[in-house]
């Protein structure tokens, strides 16, 4: 019994001296390579920011490089215990076709992102359009896009399908179009609704000469019609002069006189029971 005691304890021993020093230097591997990996993707992304490469590319690239570099020290730790890397690297094959069938819409996400980044239809800045949603691009991430919307909401697109659908960029052209609708009462003198319009046109200096500013009859009803002016501005004054261009129009056909149109309602007169 003593005998099997002092066996068990031998081994024991031997067991900690020969794998208690290889589990204890691949400790000191995992925590040194965890430190070298932060320091490394810090000195990358630094480098990234003064070689100017694009906003949009940088946190594609410093995911890509993390994931590798995780992979690599993962690799050297489990080589260190001993495991026989051909049967590790069997292992590892097996358990990727694996995890890739079963995650073929995260990888159909990698490439959606891989494709978003070579063909650049947005950056990071961008507002766009795209499956419904609206917003500021705010990150391009590996699997997905990542936008802030004006009321300061986000929102997380995948990358496969934002690959593959239409996409409206609104931060493209230096210029835009502001297209404003003033329906008034058919009674007007449209010649006076048009100078006026062209009196607020005048006086905005906002409002680009080049293209030139048009301003259209689009609709004419039974009691109304439908003035359509186009004018051309720079992308940042879009919004703040489409505002002021329909307050100023109502302060301005209210002052002239320019009557508003009234819908028509017919009344029905009940029958009369005798």
């Amino acid at each position: 019994m003593m005998l099997d005691i002092d066996s068990i304890r031998e081994m024991v021993i031997n067991f900690a001296v020969l794998y208690g020093l290889k589990l204890l230097v691949a400790i000191i591997i995992l925590v040194v390579g965890t430190w070298i990996i932060k320091r490394l993707t810090r000195i990358i992304h630094n480098l990234m920011v003064r070689k100017g490469i694009d906003e949009s590319l940088r946190p594609f690239l410093g995911s890509i490089l993390n994931i590798t570099l995780w992979v690599l020290l993962l690799v050297l730790v489990i080589a260190q215990l001993g495991v026989e890397m051909t049967s590790f690297i069997a292992v590892l094959g097996s358990a990727g076709l694996a995890i890739g069938l079963a995650l073929q819409g995260s990888l159909s996400n990698f490439a959606g992102g891989v494709l978003i980044l070579t063909i650049k239809p947005f950056r990071v800045g961008d507002y766009i359009e795209a499956q419904g949603q609206g917003g500021t691009v705010h990150l391009i991430n590996i699997f997905n896009t990542v936008l802030k919307t004006a009321d300061n909401k986000t929102i997380y697109l995948p990358n496969g399908p934002l690959a593959s659908t239409v996409v409206v960029n609104y931060s493209v052209e230096s210029t835009r179009r502001v297209e404003l609708l003033f329906t008034v009462s058919v009674n007007n003198d449209i010649g006076k609704v048009r100078q006026l319009i062209q009196e607020l046109i005048n006086k905005d200096e906002r409002v680009l000469q080049e293209p030139a500013p048009a301003i259209v009859v689009t609709n004419f009803a039974e009691h109304a019609i439908t003035i359509s002016t186009r004018i051309w501005c720079n992308r940042p004054d879009y919004w703040a002069l489409l505002w002021d261009m329909n307050e100023r129009a109502k302060a301005a056909f209210e002052q002239n006189g320019i009557a508003l149109p009234v819908p028509k309602r017919e009344v029905l007169s009940q029958p009369s029971s005798k």
